[in-house]
């Protein structure tokens, strides 16, 4: 499947089935809420609602691979940080694609840390997001010193 038809999957899906299920979510809460349940039909209703969460998540790592052209992962093997920062910035750029008709996009990103990052023989970490970004006509700018790091991307995006 090309990383088109990935992409497009992923958001059918999202915009689909994991808005419908959210949908159901908040219809089963709005019912254990209700004053004239016995407590044997809300604990049910809990029961069921847990399984959708559960249901929710694994739709969500689904559409999470798809869109990272990743193999899908059990979430024991993802570290719960990186997963949701990959979540927030796939969504964050999703949303200025659908709705900000921008014609650029600018991400910085800092740390705190040590320093020192910059291409290395060996490593192709950094070298690897330069050429990404050179590939779609942007800029790159690492800028580390002893108090941190801060690389701030570039790029132009094409209005559709």
């Amino acid at each position: 499947m090309s990383a088109n038809e990935r992409v497009r999957l992923a958001q059918e899906l999202h915009d689909g089935i994991a808005q419908d299920l959210v949908g159901l979510g908040y219809s089963i809460d709005s019912l254990i809420g209700s004053p004239e349940l016995t407590s044997e039909i809300r604990a049910s209703l809990r029961a069921l609602r847990f399984s959708l969460t559960d249901l929710v998540e694994k739709v969500r790592r689904e559409i999470f691979a798809l869109r990272s052209n990743d193999t899908i992962m059990e979430s024991a093997y993802i570290s719960s940080t990186n997963y949701e920062l990959q979540r927030i910035f796939a969504e964050l750029i999703r949303n200025i694609q659908l709705h900000s008709e921008a014609t650029s996009l600018t991400i910085k990103v800092g740390d705190n840390g040590r320093g020192g990052a910059s291409p290395a023989l060996g490593h192709h970490g950094l070298s690897g997001i330069s050429e990404r970004v050179l590939a779609l006509h942007g800029t790159v700018d690492i800028d580390s010193s002893a108090s941190g790091t801060v690389i701030t991307i570039a790029l132009p995006l094409a209005v559709q």
